[in-house]
């Protein structure tokens, strides 16, 4: 034993001896580099704790971090495929579907979109976008930059959609595809959705449908409302970190998508690669494309867990509740919401007309700086015109309101106020 101990003793001074040589190396080796290690990144940086109370990302609960937490798992592993299986079966029950081609995209949001319009729509073709807010503008680029043959409808913010307008731009612009937002989040509002797929459907054109800032905060039914392309974003109800981006193809969608003239534009969000690496294409040997967020697709599937768990009608419940309640204290405050109809105001992210004679500005500063909490003014359509309230997933809570009603009453007792 004493043997023993002695030389593990000479083993770890030969070992530090050995470092210590490495260092002093390095050190001189540091010395002749033209760029020296940057001085901010030889220290530590401590993250502030805030209420993310804006249109996203919101706080991540302690479990979903703890599931990020976890050990590394290779992008191909059967762990890691098997973690993905659930995935989709998650999502098929967040989106109500059946939906065999049903993935999380490796990106936020904006990838979800990208990867719905690149697969579904080709040069030359006519596609419909309603822009109801920044959402829409942005899908309407997009396509514009595919090639496609872009037409809008328009509607002020804070507006939506009949049914018949749809329908009356579906038979004049006769498009493959149109896009709505169903929870437009710079303009806080909740499109209604019934019936449009049908008339879709009804002039051969697929329905795609953003439903980032919406999705388990409001009912949604992907198959029942005849919905061909639906996304979702991880960081906002699901509060998972931002990164990976729900998204599912009808099989009308997916004929589209799978028989195209010419290849989409994205080598990276083809759906064909991305259908099998999900192992939702029918094949039984998945190929690689990409090094997918692993750390992602756990905390992504704990966000699924919760959500599961919670029981979507709860979860629909609970915002619809939490959102009626705030409105009402900010009623009573004197502060008017943006969104005048209450069936169109979105349960997730409420949008408060700026209060007159204030900088909004200066109010969001204030309440983060005094408060710690992020609200958020306009986006695209709505700048300068509102501020951006979202109570999301494990955010959207009673106490949170009161705390949001507190921060906007003592801002707007100090913030600056000019006559109006």
């Amino acid at each position: 034993m004493r043997s023993r101990s002695a030389r593990f003793w000479v083993q770890r001074q030969l070992a530090a001896s050995i470092l210590l040589q490495s260092h002093t190396l390095s050190d001189r080796n540091m010395a002749s580099l033209p760029i020296p290690p940057p001085a901010c990144l030889l220290k530590p940086y401590a993250v502030p704790y805030r209420y993310m109370l804006g249109p996203g990302p919101s706080n991540v609960p302690p479990r979903i971090l703890a599931a990020g937490a976890q050990s590394m798992l290779g992008h191909m592993h059967a762990e890691t495929l098997e973690i993905m299986s659930h995935i989709t079966s998650g999502i098929q029950y967040a989106f109500q579907t059946q939906n065999e081609v049903t993935l999380a995209v490796s990106g936020p949001g904006h990838a979800a979109m990208e990867c719905a319009l690149f697969n579904s729509l080709e040069p030359g073709e006519s596609v419909l976008i309603a822009v109801n807010g920044i959402w829409g503008e942005r899908a309407a680029e997009i396509a514009e930059r595919i090639g496609a043959k872009v037409n809008t409808i328009v509607q002020a913010a804070g507006g939506y959609f009949t049914n018949q307008e749809i329908e009356q731009a579906l038979v004049k612009y006769k498009p493959v595809l149109l896009f709505l937002c169903h929870g437009e989040s710079s303009t806080g509002v909740l499109h209604p959705l019934d019936g449009i797929g049908d008339l879709c459907h009804k002039h051969n054109c697929l329905f795609l449908v953003d439903s980032v800032a919406a999705l388990g905060g409001t009912p949604v039914y992907m198959d029942k409302q005849g919905i061909d392309i639906l996304y979702t974003g991880s960081q906002k109800v699901l509060n998972a970190p931002p990164g990976t981006a729900p998204i599912s193809f009808s099989e009308r969608a997916c004929q589209k998508a799978f028989n195209r003239k010419s290849k989409p534009v994205s080598y990276f969000l083809d759906l064909s690669w991305l259908a099998n690496y999900w192992g939702c294409d029918g094949k039984a040997m998945r190929i690689y494309h990409h090094t997918g967020p692993v750390t992602g697709f756990f905390t992504l599937r704990e966000a699924l867990c919760i959500l599961a768990e919670t029981g979507l009608e709860n979860s629909w419940k609970r915002h619809k509740e939490v959102a009626e309640y705030f409105h009402k204290g900010l009623e009573d405050m004197g502060l008017k919401l943006f969104v005048s109809e209450k069936k169109a105001r979105l349960p997730t992210v409420t949008t408060i007309v700026s209060p007159p004679g204030y900088d909004w500005k200066e109010i969001t500063a204030y309440i983060m700086k005094n408060h710690h909490i992020e609200i958020s003014g306009g986006l695209g359509p709505s700048v300068g015109m509102v501020l951006r309230v979202g109570l999301m997933g494990c955010n959207s809570s009673k106490p949170n309101v009161d705390m949001v009603l507190a921060a906007l009453a003592d801002a707007l007792k100090h913030c600056h106020k000019s006559r109006v």
